[in-house]
């Protein structure tokens, strides 16, 4: 029985300890939190430099060099497909067969045509040199010799025009076999086999080339005369990086080699073409990136502790002095990491104030101290060891109060 009083009386009095620290706890709590709310503690760094390519990052879209409509060039049945859909063909090969018998049977004709005009002429030609000799002794007379001559020249232009034909009939047969006038991957098929098609069919599949690829983008006026400030030529051609829509880089680099003659009103931005040889077919066209594109010489680029940079919806900052000492958020963008420093390439320039810890409390406008890393370290230390010293006091009770 008088065991039982004293386990409840400790029990009692362990938890009257237990209220009456965590109430300590929590006060201390509000104290710093009131204490660091109004003036936190925080550490400083100028934003320094490092020799490196200026870089920057824009949204890009894939495009096939050439995008090339299959039509029909003569009417006829669509007899054979000599390919499948999303096959890579090459340069003059054969896609379609149009049936072709209808065709074979005029450049005979014209061939026959060609035969017939052409012994015509020669008959002709004969003639009118006889004529010649003739008139030459006068046992003719010159208007005998002049409708000998017209004869033979309206014969020889009979030939050149059967010869024409012939040529043409030769050129619709040709067509007859549909190919390829580029190399690259053929998309999907519009009319199948047993259709008849004409001029006006439409497009019988379309080929998109893929060897090289385009990659266009646009880039802002600013970064375009920053890259041209650091090269000191506008036309230089530039090392330039894809990253896909997932976030994965392009394991090949290309080169921007184009940029076009104007800038977009509306956006105030500069159109930029990047070539990719594209030998593995992973670039497609259509898809949509980002591009990083590099200044061929180096320049003094901005960076800071990677542990300054923090991020929320909007995108990453850091938090800086103004010229009131008070603290403000400035949106910036990392280009990357050159160890434990993030590179920057825009929001931040070399020799400002950048606050590197203690940015968890700070308000911007609100004024800080600024202290050495020490103080922010030790002040922490502090925190987390009062908090464990608290915990093994209750757990030390908890424990008597079980034996």
């Amino acid at each position: 029985m008088r065991k039982k009083i004293i386990i409840i009386v400790c029990v009692v009095f362990g938890a009257i300890l237990f209220r009456y620290l965590f109430t300590s706890l929590m006060t201390h709590i509000a104290q710093e939190k009131r204490k660091s709310t109004l003036t936190p503690p925080v550490t400083i760094t100028k934003v320094t430099k490092t020799d490196k390519q200026k870089s920057f990052e824009v949204p890009a879209r894939v495009v096939s060099k050439s995008q090339i409509q299959i039509n029909a060039r003569i009417n006829g049945y669509l007899t054979k497909s000599y390919f499948k859909e999303g096959d890579y063909v090459n340069a003059g090969q054969v896609l379609f067969e149009i049936e072709p018998r209808e065709y074979a049977l005029a450049v005979e004709r014209a061939r026959a045509d060609v035969e017939r005009v052409r012994a015509q002429q020669l008959y002709y030609d004969k003639q009118a040199m006889r004529a010649k000799k003739l008139v030459e002794k006068d046992y003719i007379a010159r208007s005998e010799y002049d409708n000998a001559v017209s004869q033979r020249d309206a014969y020889r232009a009979q030939t050149v025009y059967a010869e024409m034909a012939y040529q043409d009939a030769l050129r619709n047969l040709s067509y007859t076999k549909v190919k390829a006038p580029v190399s690259g991957r053929v998309g999907i098929i519009s009319v199948t086999v047993g259709n008849y098609v004409t001029l006006n069919s439409g497009a019988l599949t379309t080929i998109y080339s893929t060897r090289p690829m385009y990659v266009t983008f646009p880039l802002e006026m600013q970064q375009y005369s920053t890259l041209t400030k650091i090269d000191g030529d506008p036309n230089v051609n530039r090392k330039v990086e894809y990253i896909f829509s997932d976030g994965t880089k392009y394991s090949h680099s290309g080169v921007q080699d184009f940029r076009d003659n104007k800038v977009d009103e509306s956006t105030g931005t500069i159109k930029m073409r990047a070539t990719f040889s594209n030998e593995d077919d992973a670039l497609i066209s259509g898809d949509f990136g980002r591009i990083i594109i590099y200044s061929n010489k180096k320049a003094a680029v901005p960076m800071i502790p990677s542990k300054a940079v923090q991020e929320n919806q909007e995108g990453k900052y850091v938090y800086i002095l103004d010229e009131n000492e008070l603290p403000k958020l400035v949106y910036i963008k990392v280009s990357g990491q050159d160890g434990d420093y993030s590179l920057i390439s825009e929001g931040l320039d070399i020799g400002q104030t950048v606050l590197t810890s203690g940015i968890q409390k700070v308000i911007p406008g609100t004024p800080v101290r600024i202290v050495e890393q020490e103080v922010i370290e030790t002040q922490e230390t502090a925190k987390v060891g009062f908090i464990q010293k608290i915990k093994n006091k209750i757990n030390k009770i908890l424990k008597r109060g079980k034996n």
